[in-house]
């Protein structure tokens, strides 16, 4: 009850900035019924079709991105259960849609008790499966009253964030404790949740998914189409900047200004991390004086030289992870404020010459791992980083090297996918498992 009214206090002091995001950048509309109140008899039919199944619930593009692997290999080990996602964005909603099809995709309730308790009394899932840091307590608290274990996959949580639920341990340390299986990134993790009041016995590590997410050859199809629309030639170095938070495309356009004269090679593509920027970073271009063209455009740049005055701005959802294979030079957004960083492991699966700003909490332990092993660098600001790009053209074999050596990171710690769904599958057998019978002694 106390968690009901702390949400409908703060959906109440939220509710001018909800309205205004709403009606100013469409956000907030969809899905508003499952959202507040829950997944019908009838939908969760639609998506289980009376089949045993696994929720799974991946909050956004990200977490969306990464359960792509773990699904399918789950489908392949649980042939006998269907696994149903959950998100709870707009775009991740979409992603999910296109990744699994939209006969198995709803909305998360938010964690009002009522709305949970009907989806979960409507969907009974074997398991509920969270990526990554998802911990509501009314969703965890009545999914295990209802005898449905809780399992985090890929569970991140770093020391801030771990001290700060020690300060609340006396509510929060129930949640923690009722979680059935962690599988964590790292041994820091593990720590972090054991302090928090999971069983020490109830977590394991796992290892990062994302370095199984990571993709490893340019030389595939989505890639190369990408590779056609942009009119690559061989003699281009593209230059990417992706996921970018506001002030980080200044930056980037600035850059690319002062290099291009002398290297006609250099070729920028932006891609801002949200949609609601697309029309202002558009605009950004064209007051540089550079001519934007833009993905979500149906012509494409092969149909014209791409030249050293466009900048090409991909405002699409979804599509980063391929647009990393198009470019050489890689420099990951969301770090040179207080963001906290973004995945740096797709431009290093392709072998991009990797670079990224101060900020990478979000990312510490992969970040590290990269920088230690010589196969990124960070950069302190746009000076740094234009010097950085400046290398990557006038040193060539230096740059191809450091992608290189991004490569063979990702190759190293890869398994976690098998690791996770190994366990997984063994939950989801005990619970399918058919109960042993009494033996005669206890019978009588």
């Amino acid at each position: 009850m106390f968690a009901n009214v702390l949400y409908l206090i703060t959906l109440a002091v939220a509710s001018p900035w909800i309205a205004y995001r709403a009606l100013r950048h469409g956000r907030y509309r969809r899905g508003t019924r499952q959202k507040l109140w829950g997944l019908s008899a009838s939908e969760a039919t639609d998506l289980t079709q009376g089949r045993p199944c696994v929720w799974v619930h991946a909050v956004s593009v990200g977490e969306v991105n990464l359960m792509a692997g773990v699904v399918k290999r789950l489908e392949q080990q649980c042939p006998d259960v269907c696994i149903v996602v959950s998100t709870s964005t707009d775009t991740g909603y979409d992603l999910a849609i296109s990744r699994f099809g939209e006969h198995r995709v709803f909305f998360c309730p938010l964690d009002f008790s009522w709305a949970v308790q009907r989806t979960l009394r409507n969907l009974s899932p074997l398991q509920l499966v969270i990526a990554e840091l998802e911990l509501w307590p009314n969703l965890i608290r009545i999914a295990t009253d209802r005898g449905c274990p809780v399992s985090i996959i890929n569970a991140r949580l770093s020391d801030r964030s771990s001290k700060r639920y020690q300060q609340f341990r006396r509510w929060m340390g129930t949640t923690f404790g009722r979680l059935h299986w962690v599988g964590c990134q790292d041994d820091a993790t593990r720590q972090h949740f054991q302090a928090c009041g999971a069983a020490p016995d109830r977590l394991s590590v796992t290892g990062s998914l994302k370095f199984d997410n990571a993709p490893s050859s340019r030389d595939v199809a989505s890639v190369q189409r990408l590779v056609q629309w942009a009119g690559v030639d061989p003699w281009h170095r593209v230059w990417i900047m992706g996921s970018t938070q506001s002030a980080e495309e200044a930056m980037a356009i600035e850059i690319y200004q002062s290099l291009r004269v002398e290297h006609p090679e250099l070729r920028l593509i932006l891609v801002p991390r949200h949609k609601e920027r697309f029309d202002s970073v558009a605009r950004l271009v064209q007051q540089s004086g550079l001519q934007v063209h833009r993905r979500s455009t149906d012509s494409s740049m092969y149909d014209d030289d791409w030249n050293n005055d466009q900048v090409i701005l991909v405002d699409t959802i979804g599509e980063l992870r391929d647009w990393w294979g198009v470019g050489q030079i890689a420099t990951v957004g969301g770090s040179f404020g207080d963001r906290g960083g973004q995945n740096m492991l797709e431009p290093a699966g392709y072998g991009a010459a990797v670079s990224f700003g101060p900020n990478t909490r979000n990312f510490r332990q992969i970040a590290n791992q990269l920088i230690e092993a010589q196969a990124a660098v960070r950069v302190a600001n746009q000076s740094e980083l234009a010097a950085f790009v400046l290398r990557c053209l006038e040193e060539i074999p230096a740059a191809d090297g450091l992608g290189r050596s991004a490569q063979a990171v990702v190759a190293r710690h890869r398994g976690a996918t098998k690791r996770t769904v190994d366990q997984l599958c063994q939950n989801i057998e005990s619970a399918l498992a058919p109960p042993k019978p009494l033996s005669p002694s206890k019978a009588a």
